[in-house]
């Protein structure tokens, strides 16, 4: 049986996200949330460019794609190789006789921060500069032909512009709270639906720094992935950090299965500042915040924890925090944390693989087993106690 699969990339010996998503629809749909990929393949590590062409496919004149890519937020770390290995500007200037061929991006997605132009308190990468150019180029021909461009010129903004520039940008731009149900401008609500989380507004108890953060600015969604009766969920969490998941949980604690998650990537890398607002290196007794906590506890029977970060010690790193782990080890159970460099093994990581199946999301290669909760139903899990 078919499967849409959902696959964690090790990123070399580094924090950093990069996660593909592809649909069992009629297209094979591509979902691409962040890029990093280095210059050069570490020996030891696997090849992150070839494991990721590996799974794309390619469109009628023989060029690699996405359906779309999915910018959670401006670090290097989540856009590391973009202007290397993805197409840019419109498709008739593709080089087809490239050694290696740019992948297409049908549609680029991002929350309002790619009009944000860099400054000494505010600064972007290469990378990042080349992608706001893009996005730009496309927002300014939805609003010179007042319509949605076809593939290759797509932009979806997520979130409000809170200076007014995406009010009468309402056809590509979805606020906090609204369910989507298309990608590439195609219908996929038979497989997948996601709900936008945040970047959430600016909260009374934050001052202008703290709010224009880039991990502060994070998109998270909640994505639901169909499969017969069972609804896999995905809960995409970027590098959210306490007070993002405190308020969620004040936000949503009446409905908590917009938090529900069968995966959840660890927020942050699984940074103990997710957990918490107090330092693990400067405070004597540092303490995890109740709220947050319980906004990361949504879990259903037999979800996954999975850390997108360098091999976790038990040292000072954070991120990727030993103790947060701990702490997902509790909420989900032990052998349900999976660090991506540690998968299979930390000498030779591999990509992590999902089947999402009617009976939950299953690893590759392991053979599917029953839930006990196979059908769907509401999660009733109640927040770990705090401590």
């Amino acid at each position: 049986m078919a499967y849409s699969i959902i696959t964690f990339f090790p990123v070399d010996d580094r924090n950093g996200g990069m996660t593909l998503l592809r649909l069992n629809d009629a297209n094979k749909t591509m979902i691409l949330i962040d890029c990093c990929i280095g210059d050069e393949p570490v020996a030891e590590y696997c090849d992150v460019n070839r494991e990721l062409r590996d799974r794309l496919l390619f469109d009628s004149n023989g060029r690699p794609y996405v359906d779309a890519f999915i910018l959670t937020h401006h670090h290097e770390d989540h856009l590391k190789g973009f202007q290397k290995h993805f197409h840019l500007g419109p498709l008739e200037d593709y080089d087809d006789e490239a050694d290696e061929k740019k992948i297409v991006i049908r549609e680029l997605w991002s929350s309002h921060n790619f009009w944000k132009p860099a400054s000494s308190s505010y600064e972007l990468s290469d990378d990042a500069k080349a992608f706001n150019k893009e996005m730009k180029r496309r927002v300014r021909l939805f609003e010179k032909n007042g319509k949605i461009q076809g593939a290759g010129d797509r932009a979806i903004i997520v979130g409000k512009d809170p200076d007014g520039r995406t009010d009468a940008l309402g056809a590509i731009t979805y606020d906090i709270g609204d369910t989507f149900t298309k990608v590439n401008n195609h219908d996929i609500s038979a497989e997948l639906r996601g709900l936008i989380l945040s970047p959430i507004e600016k909260q009374d108890s934050e001052d202008d720094q703290c709010f224009a953060d880039k991990n502060r600015q994070s998109i998270i969604i909640q994505l639901t992935v169909t499969q017969g009766q069972y609804e896999n969920k995905v809960l995409m969490t970027a590098d959210a950090e306490c007070l993002v998941w405190e308020t969620l949980w004040k936000l949503h604690k009446d409905d908590v299965s917009k938090l529900e998650y069968d995966i959840l990537p660890a927020p942050h890398h699984c940074s103990w500042h997710s957990l918490s607002y107090d330092s693990q290196s400067t405070d004597e007794d540092p303490q995890v915040c109740e709220d947050a906590k319980k906004a990361l506890s949504q879990c259903r029977d037999g979800a996954f924890v999975v850390s997108q970060s360098r091999a976790i010690k038990d040292d000072d790193q954070d991120p990727p925090s030993a103790a947060a782990k701990e702490i997902y080890v509790e909420i989900v159970g032990d052998g349900q944390f999976i660090c991506t460099n540690e998968y299979p093994d930390e000498k030779k990581p591999e990509p992590l693989e999902f089947n999402l199946t009617r009976y939950g999301p299953q690893k590759k290669g392991i053979k599917e087993k029953s839930k006990l909760s196979a059908v769907a139903l509401p999660s009733t899990r109640e927040a770990l106690p705090h401590g």
